[in-house]
């Protein structure tokens, strides 16, 4: 017999009414009849008793803590044979942990790039602020009565608060892209016409290292929807770096492609290129190839970092192709302007 509240209910009320009519049947003057009216009596209150406490009152949480042990040692089967339970609060145990040990990982990253940071930071800031203090201090102790010795250290002071103020925008504008504190102002505008607009401003420079600048495009207008001043941002760093770091008479070249959906800008120079080692680190900030020619340029390090935050929120990709000695390409693609033809 399988114990369960009903048999066992029925055991005791037996015991009860077999006890109770014991009882009674040692009590003088008392017959037959009562002792069996005593032993129906124990019998039937004893066995509702017992089966209400213990129906309602134990074996209903017998069974609760039953079924949690049959989960927990994988009784349920499921039709291959295996332990369902243990399977499924295994895989959430490990997925449970493969998390956290993400999260850890990425503390411990963010950690690492918080400390490269302020060293970053801390020395490029002390680079113009030093400059500055000593050409000022030149000039106090006494060098200010030379006209032609004031009139040098002067420009040169004003250089080095002028490439600290550019470093301080260039921080202000990555702070701002990367914590999303700056939306967007979309608007269709003629991708070809500001780039034009770049060739301008940059032509002094340009000549400087005999570098041509060329627009290679197959219309006369090429609509795109973005962030007018922001893409003007992105083409004129990478425009301004091809010149920078490529080489002397070299060429750089701003291809428009038109898709269907898309527009794809690329930049394109014949530069010495930059090597494999290089290219998966040149987006992060402060991050240079060559730390001394970048310093002769005039570079914050942010440049490149600002064009991939600001690419990104345009909810596109910064690409880059480039070979050593072969030339560098730099490529996005954008959203085209509603009134652009396929």
């Amino acid at each position: 017999m399988v114990l369960n509240s009903r048999s066992l209910a029925l055991l005791i009320a037996i015991i009860v009414a077999t006890l109770t009519a014991l009882s009674l049947s040692s009590l003088p003057d008392v017959n037959s009849v009562a002792v069996l009216i005593g032993f129906v009596g124990a019998f039937v209150g004893a066995f509702i008793v017992c089966f209400i406490v213990l129906e309602f009152v134990i074996f209903s949480e017998l069974r609760k803590i039953y079924s949690v042990f049959e989960q927990f040692r994988g009784v349920a089967l499921d039709g291959n044979n295996q332990n369902v339970p243990i399977k499924k609060m295994s895989a959430e145990l490990f997925k449970f942990a493969n998390t956290k040990e993400q999260e850890i990982e990425k503390l411990k990253q963010l950690e690492t790039f918080r400390k490269e940071f302020l060293a970053d930071i801390s020395h490029e800031l002390k680079t113009p602020i030093f400059s500055a203090q000593g050409f000022i201090s030149t000039l106090q102790d006494g060098a200010i009565d030379d006209e032609e010795v004031r009139d040098r250290f002067l420009e040169k002071a004003s250089k080095s608060l002028d490439e600290l103020d550019h470093l301080v925008h260039d921080l202000l504008s990555i702070s701002q892209l990367e914590t999303g504190e700056f939306l967007l102002t979309l608007e269709d505008f003629d991708v070809l016409k500001t780039v034009k607009q770049i060739f301008e401003q940059l032509e002094v420079k340009a000549q400087t290292k005999n570098v041509t600048l060329k627009l290679d495009a197959k219309k006369n207008e090429v609509l795109i929807n973005a962030d007018r001043v922001r893409i003007e941002q992105v083409i004129k760093n990478l425009v301004v770096n091809a010149i920078n770091y490529g080489f002397e008479n070299g060429e750089v070249v701003v291809q428009i492609k038109t898709g269907k959906e898309k527009v794809e800008v690329s930049i394109i120079d014949n530069g010495p290129g930059i090597s494999l080692e290089h290219q998966d680190k040149i987006f992060r900030r402060f991050y240079r190839i060559d730390k001394s020619r970048s310093k002769e340029m005039g570079g914050t390090g942010l440049g490149l970092s600002i064009v991939k935050h600001i690419i990104e929120a345009h909810d596109s990709k910064i690409n880059l192709v480039s070979k050593v000695g072969k030339g560098t390409t730099f490529s996005f693609k954008l959203e085209k302007g509603s009134d652009e033809e396929n």
